[in-house]
């Protein structure tokens, strides 16, 4: 794939970065913001982040890939898991509910089959059609249990509705139940608002994607829906959405709305700390990178690509090289997805 992300052949050097720092040996490796599509969902339901004929096509091509492509790229990075998922909107897309249904149910039972052939390479995040809690709820189910998949992953916005909607009551309660990790990823927009009007370089991956999914995540804590739930774990891509670094503000603006001073239990950063966890897909900035570790803690940060839209190598060079000790490399790389997700 052309590689875009890359401009000098590796991640750049910042003041964070010890040039005297010998190099590590490669760590184990799980990537969990790797996606993948049908036939049926390529044709239809697949977003375009490229404006590029050529990168496109590209793109297509390694999403319905499960062989040659996928695992020459693990390869390149050293990952030795990844957790697939439909890449987005998927069946999210779909008109009515019982195509949904069926979209996303196909999505699942080919994405099991390819997991069979290779336990050690993949395991799967569960599509569902959140046209319908009850049906996402049912779906999520069987895939966990019957499929042995390690939990969701949710593509925005479903027909306008945002998952804090009371329609989602039954499905966060089956999560919580089945004690699996829910990924918060980004979706097509329900609208166009006008801060976008004329600018459609700000739609999309670049900006509004980001904007929508940190509000998607926001909408769940302000909602009161991890106090309702409170064993939820959420996972948000692409070093959070911008979360780890509005914490304090997100305490003091809360507060300040409120008129009240909160306890350290009910302050948004409290909350975000506790129920959600974050990946470094799509942002390989070391600088970032120790920002959320320190924001969020070294327990709550995990390694992604975001293959097949970034540069699977550029990602593993990136953590490698990345600022942090050994220690917390090995958390990152591994250790906490081997425990949020039980793998």
């Amino acid at each position: 794939m052309t590689d875009l992300s890359r401009r000098d052949g590796g991640v750049a050097a910042t003041p964070m970065q010890n040039p005297e720092a010998k190099a590590v040996v490669p760590t184990r490796k799980i990537a969990l913001e790797e996606h993948f599509a049908t036939a049926e969902l390529a044709k239809k339901y697949v977003a375009r982040p490229t404006r590029s004929d050529t990168l496109f096509a590209d793109i297509e091509r390694r999403l319905v890939d499960f062989d040659q492509l996928r695992l020459e790229a693990m390869d390149m990075a050293g990952i030795d898991l990844a957790v697939l998922s439909a890449t987005t909107p998927g069946a999210q897309a779909a008109a009515d509910t019982s195509t949904a249904i069926r979209l996303a149910r196909e999505a699942n039972d080919l994405l099991a089959r390819e997991v069979q052939k290779r336990p050690r390479r993949y395991a799967g995040f569960a599509h569902l059609p959140t046209q319908d809690g009850v049906a996402a709820a049912a779906e999520l189910e069987r895939a966990v249990k019957e499929l042995g998949f390690k939990g969701a992953l949710i593509n925005g916005q479903t027909g306008g509705h945002y998952l804090d909607a009371d329609m989602y009551l039954p499905f966060w309660e089956r999560v919580q139940d089945l004690d699996v990790p829910v990924y918060l990823h980004p979706g097509e927009l329900a609208d166009q608002p006008a801060m976008f009007a004329d600018r459609p370089e700000l739609n999309g991956p670049v900006w509004a994607w980001t904007a929508d999914t940190a509000a998607h995540a926001l909408r769940l804590v302000f909602a009161g829906t991890f106090k309702r739930f409170p064993r939820l774990k959420i996972i948000l891509g692409h070093m959070g959405e911008t979360l780890p670094y509005l914490l304090w503000r997100f305490d003091s603006r809360w507060q300040m709305e409120l008129g009240v001073e909160l306890s350290h239990d009910e302050l948004p950063s409290t909350i975000i700390r506790r129920n959600i966890a974050i990946t470094t897909s799509g942002v390989c900035d070391p600088n970032a990178l120790v920002g959320a570790i320190g924001a969020l803690g070294e327990d709550s940060v995990m390694f992604s690509v975001d293959y097949p839209y970034e540069d699977s190598k550029t990602a593993g060079a990136f953590i490698e090289s990345a600022p942090i000790s050994e220690t917390v490399r090995a958390k990152v790389c591994h250790g906490n997805a081997e425990r949020i997700l039980r793998l």
